[in-house]
């Protein structure tokens, strides 16, 4: 099930009224959709985050990239909650809401590629010294094998010492996209960079790449305050 709803169908529907000479130039501003209904996302799936039941329940409110830095330190929680204080892995359930440049880390190679997101938001690859066109953040440097051939939470080689968010989803992190941010980049790309597609257009390509496990919300302000306040997921801003 894609992350759109609403949105395709009327993209579809306009593009075909405009081939027929009908909308003009109206059809850029019937595609928008600045603000998701109830009714047009995976909510149900947000519920069952609000309800899950783990002992330990803690959100990252993420905006800034900072290198990735916060990745670091949800590594440092799971390690910490399970090992240091003994909470079995499955009474841990650790969130990350990324809104704001942090939003881009949800997004495949083909966002930072096409859109030249590590130039725009000064993102340096390692591997080239460059302006990254790849997600730096989302995959680990080591393969499956090799990080699941140690148990030993002190092996740098091991899964608990890799904090790519590949890595971490594997150990239950759910990482969070907002539609809000992803609006308002759209339209900051759409300037910057002196694209022909409608920012809504951009949007709905940008979600079509939303890495695999990811969950887009509404509006991250909105899911932090009811991950709070209905989840008891305690809060921590990096």
């Amino acid at each position: 099930m894609k992350n759109v709803t609403r949105r395709s169908f009327v993209a579809s529907a306009a593009a075909g009224v405009t081939a027929l000479g009908l909308f003009g130039n109206a059809s850029h501003a019937a595609e928008t959709q600045l603000v998701w209904k109830a009714s047009e996302w995976k909510l149900a799936e947000f519920h069952k985050l609000i309800r899950d039941p783990a002992k330990v329940k803690q959100v990252y409110d993420v905006i800034p990239i900072s290198e990735g830095k916060f990745l670091n330190n949800m590594k440092n929680s799971l390690n910490g909650l399970r090992f240091g204080f003994g909470i079995p892995k499955e009474q841990i359930k650790v969130v990350g809401a990324l809104h704001g440049p942090a939003n881009m880390l949800n997004y495949d190679d083909y966002v930072w590629n096409k859109y030249r997101i590590g130039e725009w938001l000064n993102v340096i690859d390692p591997a080239t010294g460059k302006p990254a066109v790849r997600n730096i953040f989302y995959r680990s440097k080591n393969s499956p094998e090799k990080l699941a051939a140690s148990v030993d939470p002190d092996d740098e080689n091991s899964l608990y010492q890799d904090s790519s968010m590949q890595t971490l989803q594997s150990r239950g992190v759910q990482f969070l996209s907002c539609h809000t941010a992803a609006e308002e980049q759209a339209r900051v790309l759409f300037r910057r960079n002196k694209l022909s597609e409608s920012p809504e257009d951009i949007v709905e390509d940008m979600l079509a790449h939303t890495q695999p496990g990811v969950l887009v919300v509404a509006a991250m302000t909105a899911a932090l305050a009811l991950l709070q306040a209905q989840g008891h997921y305690t809060y921590i801003s990096v």
